[in-house]
């Protein structure tokens, strides 16, 4: 029992050096494509050029997920106009096909993963970890059920094993199941796998959201 709990201990400070020092240099060497996404924003839409989104973190404390505004400011209103089949859709996945709130700018950001790059703060600040379970918001709990507290025991990631095995492509429950093989087996080796298989898929822009 102890040498696994050294061995956890030893997992995680290494994670966290490797996800500080990557956090780090990626803040620095996109910054010019930061730049570049900011003004497109701007000069797309009005409204906020980053936006700050309540999830869940470790152990179920809520923490401020940074993203890349994709939607158009009045997106609440728009909400209130779907119709009953796209609500349906949207409750059922957290998700919607052609969803109208969306931006020009902010289907390409979504499509190519650019909208999470400001979670490298949140990475930096230890509120994530590069890989992880993605984090929910607080209307998702429900959808964990039982594996919720198993869910908040790790801390959210920027890319987990979800996004690297199909990402939108999957079924809410395959999404949970494939979260719980993570935390059961995560290892480093594991860790730089699941980010190999991510860059690969964005390439691809498999299971694009």
């Amino acid at each position: 029992m102890v040498t696994k709990t050294r061995s956890e201990g030893g997992y995680l400070f290494l994670k966290r050096v490797i996800d500080f020092t990557a956090a780090l240099l990626g803040v620095i060497l996109l910054s010019p494509i930061f730049l570049v996404i900011a003004i497109m924003i701007k000069f797309d839409s009005k409204g906020p050029i980053v936006f700050g989104h309540i999830r869940k973190g470790l152990n179920g404390k809520d923490i401020k997920v940074y993203k890349f505004r994709t939607m158009y400011e009045n997106s609440k209103e728009i909400f209130e106009n779907f119709t009953e089949e796209q609500k349906k859709e949207f409750y059922i996945n957290f998700k919607l096909d052609n969803d109208p709130r969306i931006t020009k700018i902010g289907d390409f950001l979504r499509r190519t993963s650019l909208d999470e790059l400001p979670q490298l703060f949140n990475i930096l600040k230890g509120d994530m970890s590069i890989v992880g379970p993605r984090p929910i918001v607080e209307a998702e709990i429900e959808k964990y059920g039982k594996y919720s507290e198993k869910l908040f025991s790790v801390i959210p990631g920027l890319t987990g094993y979800w996004q690297a095995n199909g990402r939108s492509d999957t079924t809410y429950e395959e999404r949970i199941a494939m979260d719980m093989y993570y935390i059961d087996n995560r290892s480093t080796a594991l860790d730089f796998k699941i980010i190999f298989k991510t860059f690969i898929s964005v390439i691809k822009k498999e299971g694009a959201i």
